[in-house]
């Protein structure tokens, strides 16, 4: 598992990163110009938080992967983890609106694609913290 932990710390970190060009591509100047000035700077202050935590999450996965399997702490916080992701793979294919990615090319790879990220993240964290 350990190359499965760091191949996902990696990929977390990429993810991470690329909350960096989310308000451009999303064009949040303009999409949250109506909102009044604490909801719009929530929404910034969030983002930013979550590429944060998503980031330190990869620096753990990737390198303390031997403490996260081996360590009672870490296959604890691997159960955490599983959890996460899991709950977040569910919004993917059950909060999400279809009518945001069907019938769209780009929109619908990205759904998928990261439907399968949130199955691969929850498949190595529950398996680190011994769910199957």
């Amino acid at each position: 598992m350990t190359i499965h932990l760091q191949i996902i710390g990696v990929l977390l970190m990429l993810l991470a990163l690329l909350h960096v060009g989310f308000p451009r591509y999303f064009g949040w100047k303009e999409q949250l110009a109506s909102l009044s000035l604490i909801n719009r700077q929530m929404m910034q202050v969030h983002t930013f938080f979550i590429a944060l935590v998503v980031f330190m999450i990869g620096l753990l996965s990737c390198w303390q992967a031997e403490a996260l399997q081996t360590n009672p702490l870490g296959r604890f916080i691997c159960s955490g983890l599983a959890f996460f992701w899991g709950l977040r793979l569910f919004f993917q294919l059950f909060v999400y609106s279809p009518a945001l990615w069907r019938g769209k090319l780009f929109e619908t790879t990205m759904h998928i694609a990261f439907a399968m990220l949130w199955l691969y993240l929850l498949w190595v964290y529950g398996s680190v913290a011994g769910w199957w």
